[in-house]
């Protein structure tokens, strides 16, 4: 007996912790929370090296990128590192038929030959503190959730005020647990932020919407841009005296390589997880909200790519918002798959079950005893409304003029309202819009987008319908073809000329009569309609969800130990750590690919597997120099158990040291309902191996000045 026991404890002790690559865990609770597990997987850095508010930590060179990706600092002289499809559409933007960077790629020789986007920026986070205990004490369980709300607002727009220093920082103020504690985030942004180099297309997206969420992955997902301040290192606006941003720290980069259980880090801003999400919620997701989604953007792919592989000059305008809605309806379909084949569902009832048994007991019941049932019945009543909500977003990310006319109307009846004095200061701001708003587009491929989303909406929403839609739909068997070409032929919307026209004799009852306005006007509205019926089993459902969460931490029930994410500074830690054996690796182990497994899904002229002479060329001649692992290969995508979802794009991946070793880019299909509950077996990162970034930089585009700037770390 004693030798069976021992075995079996052995053998617990040699599984890796079941939380262990677990969470996403703030920067502030690291040395409380985490700093010792981290210590016993690899970690050789003190929670003071990885944030400080006082010195100079890891988190100085973390900066979330352009509001929906991670970046870090990787110079003393501002270099950024990022992904490609982060950075996909600065450089679309910069690029035209003649230049194409997005096509050819792109290395400034020089600082001087840096390009500047229109609008892009970087924010450093400075510090965090917990306001929860001043905020919660203002609040109580007898107001309605609208009052709660509005003493909240009141008391945080009074903390962001406290903490900005006059304007010089942004400061934040943010939820969680579902409003059961609150912090402050303090960042500075930079707004001069320029294109230093990126790989051409065909290797920053190798293998394309095929390969997403796949692996085995050869894609050299990264770009790198230059942060630009004034001569005293402060964010300015963009002008030519801007010098390089001062790094207060950079990561240096280790080029020897990582190894199956290498303790990974990655520090970045993911940006929305819902694993404390009800059992119904997720229900109601995988029913009704995600196959809306999926349809909906794949009809809109379906137009865009036929006009986009006509057109090189419409696939430019096309490819950003294109790759941005393919992925998501690659994401959003496999979340149905996932979260089906892993129960989720039943698993989240089983514990909401022991929750309501819990509920029940007396010291419980007065705070608990209908949590539950309020958050079902909510759902219940929200399905076929969700649906229809989908089917909304889908038209509304997807066609322009599904919302162009609702932002400019709005902005053009109030210039009609106004007098002669307010209307000259008015009108700089409205040009700026109007001059920003038609750039770009193809009006044949706007109008059959917004066409056909019009009918599909139509056809498929259980819910009532804008009264146009309905009207127009019930008419023509939900063929909207010809309703939109007249409408927008009519309409002042369509065209830059049409609104500035107005702008010479504005008139109340034209913009009224605006048949695309007014249609878009319907579409805006019935996707913010709060029906009456619905108020009260609304605010019953938030004050529950906060409830259950709250009740859930408070009673052990739930394994989470941590917020979901909400596009603050998180930290997730783990391991490289394979997949089971995929015979489509040539790897000796499957954690890593190789340069010959790229080569391998080559495809001449094939919009996703095609490759230039010239990689081919030094494929022959084996040219890796010292960025080859031991066995001679170059490593191009390598993977690691961390917790990471939408947002850590680009973050990166740093080892015990931390030392920079990778780029997160993406997730496993087998894995896709991370964002709702974390499959310890099966969850994986995937990232860009650092050694194949500076390969790419400087073997293949002789950008080796590039690689200079950086500290390289390496025994070799």
């Amino acid at each position: 007996m004693k030798k069976i026991l021992i075995t079996f404890i052995v053998f617990i002790m040699s599984l890796p912790s079941a939380m262990a690559n677990e969470g996403m865990w703030f920067l502030m609770h690291i040395e409380r929370l985490n700093h010792r597990d981290m210590q016993k997987m690899g970690l050789q850095l003190t929670p003071e090296e990885i944030y400080s508010v006082n010195n100079q930590s890891l988190k100085d060179a973390i900066v979330q990128f352009n509001g929906g990706c991670t970046a870090s600092i990787v110079s003393e002289s501002g270099l950024v590192l990022t992904n490609h499809h982060c950075g996909y559409n600065a450089i679309a933007e910069l690029s035209t038929a003649e230049q194409n960077h997005l096509k050819n790629g792109f290395w400034a020789g020089s600082k001087e030959e840096e390009l500047k986007p229109e609008s892009l920026y970087v924010r450093f986070f400075v510090r965090m503190d917990d306001v929860s205990k001043r905020i919660l004490s203002l609040v109580n369980d007898k107001m309605s959730e609208k009052e709660r709300e509005a003493i909240i607002n009141r008391e945080i727009a009074k903390i962001e005020k406290e903490n900005n220093e006059g304007g010089k920082y942004t400061v934040s103020v943010r939820s969680f647990y579902e409003g059961n504690e609150f912090y402050y985030f303090v960042y500075e942004d930079y707004k001069d932020v320029r294109l230093v180099g990126t790989p051409p297309e065909n290797v920053g997206k190798y293998g394309g919407d095929t390969d997403n969420w796949e692996w085995p992955r050869h894609t050299g997902d990264f770009s790198l841009f230059r942060v630009y301040a004034d001569e005293n290192g402060a964010p300015a606006e963009y002008s030519t005296a801007n010098v390089p941003l001062k790094a207060k720290y950079h990561l240096p980069v280790n080029i020897d390589g990582v190894k199956e259980n290498d303790f990974a880090m990655i520090l970045g801003y993911p940006g929305r997880t819902n694993r404390w999400m009800p059992a119904q919620g997720v229900e109601q997701n995988v029913k009704y909200a995600y196959p809306a989604w999926v349809e909906g953007s794949k009809l809109s792919m379906d137009v865009m790519r036929k006009y986009m592989d006509a057109d090189e000059s419409v696939n430019l305008m096309y490819a950003s918002a294109y790759a941005g809605i393919a992925n998501y309806w690659k994401n959003r379909g496999g979340m149905i798959t996932a979260l089906t084949e892993h129960k989720t569902v039943e698993k989240k009832s089983k514990v909401e079950a022991k929750f309501a048994k819990w509920a029940k007991k007396k010291d419980n019941k007065e705070v608990y005893g209908k949590v539950i049932e309020n958050i079902n019945n909510y759902y219940s009543l929200t399905n076929e409304k969700t649906k229809q909500t989908n089917y909304l977003l889908g038209m509304l990310r997807s066609s322009k003029f599904a919302v162009l006319s609702y932002r400019i109307g709005g902005a053009l009846k109030q210039y009609t309202a106004a007098n002669e004095a307010e209307r000259a200061n008015m009108l700089p701001r409205l040009q700026a819009l109007i001059e920003s708003s038609y750039k770009d587009f193809y009006l044949p491929l706007e109008e059959e987008v917004f066409a056909k989303q019009l009918g599909l909406l139509a056809s498929k929403s259980n819910y009532s319908l804008p009264e146009l839609v309905a009207e127009v739909g019930g008419k023509n068997d939900n063929d909207f073809s010809a309703y939109v070409k007249a409408i927008f032929k009519l309409s002042m919307f369509t065209s830059k000329e049409g609104v500035e026209a107005y702008l010479q004799y504005p008139d109340e009852a034209i913009l009224n009569s605006d048949p695309l306005l007014q249609l878009s006007n319907q579409l805006l509205d019935k996707y913010r309609e709060s029906p009456e019926s619905l108020v009260q089993p609304e605010n019953d459902f938030k004050a529950s969800f906060r409830l259950l969460v709250k009740g859930l931490r408070e009673s052990g029930l739930s394994d989470i130990q941590y917020p979901d994410a909400n596009s603050t500074l998180r930290l997730s830690y783990g391991k490289v750590r394979a997949l089971p054996a995929d015979k489509r690796n040539d790897a000796n182990e499957n954690n890593y690919t190789t340069f010959q497994g790229m080569i391998k899904k080559y495809k001449p002229n094939d919009p996703e597997f095609d490759l230039d002479q010239s990689m081919l060329d030094i494929y022959e001649k084996k040219d890796y120099g010292r960025y080859a692992n031991e066995r001679g290969q170059l490593p191009v995508n390598f993977l690691t158990d961390n917790d990471i979802t939408g947002g850590n794009s680009g973050s990166p991946v740093v080892n015990g040291k931390g030392e920079l070793i990778g780029l997160a880019f993406d997730g496993n299909i087998e894995a896709m309902a991370g964002d709702v509950i974390f499959d310890s077996n099966l969850q994986r990162t995937i990232n860009v191996d650092v050694r194949y970034v500076l390969w790419l930089i400087d073997k293949y585009s002789n950008a080796k000045h590039i690689v200079d700037e950086l500290t390289i770390i390496s025994k070799k």
